[in-house]
């Protein structure tokens, strides 16, 4: 299989040799990486080139990486029904650069590529309808960013008075806080509660 995929991937190359900027085989998966302005053609290449028959749009996302210059990823996966392959297309950008919509050549895109604006604050030029899709019309920033803060900026809540909603600035009842990102089950360097029960019956 992944000798199929090599095959595949070294043919589309061939093809697209001013748009591919190279192409991989990982864990049964073969990865192409493309220019960001050439996503559109590359992606009705791969739907409609006989060897290729990608009909499939299965997904559009996108991955942060703040300290690239370049900080996102856009992911698109495609699966080829009559041939039994996925492949994987990713383009680099950043939040300045917007990436060309392909709701032209998969309408099933459109949802995703908001997805990806709401929660990564992705632009996708002439998309028909780029609004926030999960988050509130009046939510600020993008909450899937690294970044971006576990608490938010505002929150939200049922004014019993005023009668509507109410937004409001996040106000944190402590002055400092101290999160532990280590596995309680690898590194700890404490004592779990319950586990001294344990050594104490090990003595």
């Amino acid at each position: 299989m992944s000798e199929a995929l090599r095959e595949l991937g070294d043919y589309v190359a061939a093809a697209l040799p001013e748009e591919v900027i190279g192409t991989r085989v990982a864990l049964g998966e073969l990865m192409v990486r493309v220019e960001r302005g050439a996503v559109v053609r590359v992606l009705t290449f791969l739907r409609d080139d006989s060897n290729c028959q990608f009909k499939c749009l299965m997904d559009v996302c996108g991955v942060d990486f703040p300290d690239r210059e370049e900080r996102f990823d856009v992911v698109y996966n495609l699966l080829s029904l009559r041939h039994n392959h996925r492949i994987r297309v990713m383009l680099s950008t950043d939040e300045g650069n917007p990436v060309p919509s392909v709701t032209g050549v998969f309408s099933s895109a459109g949802w995703w590529e908001r997805e990806a604006w709401d929660l990564l604050g992705i632009y996708f030029s002439d998309h028909p309808d780029l609004r926030r899709i999960l988050s509130d019309y009046g939510f600020e920033g993008h909450p899937l960013r690294k970044d971006f803060p576990l608490t938010g900026y505002v929150e939200l809540r049922y004014d019993d008075e005023q009668k509507r909603v109410v937004y409001e600035p996040v106000k944190l009842p402590q002055d400092f806080r101290s999160f532990d990102f280590l596995s309680p089950w690898e590194d700890a360097e404490y004592v779990l509660p319950g586990d001294e029960k344990a050594e104490d019956a090990d003595g």
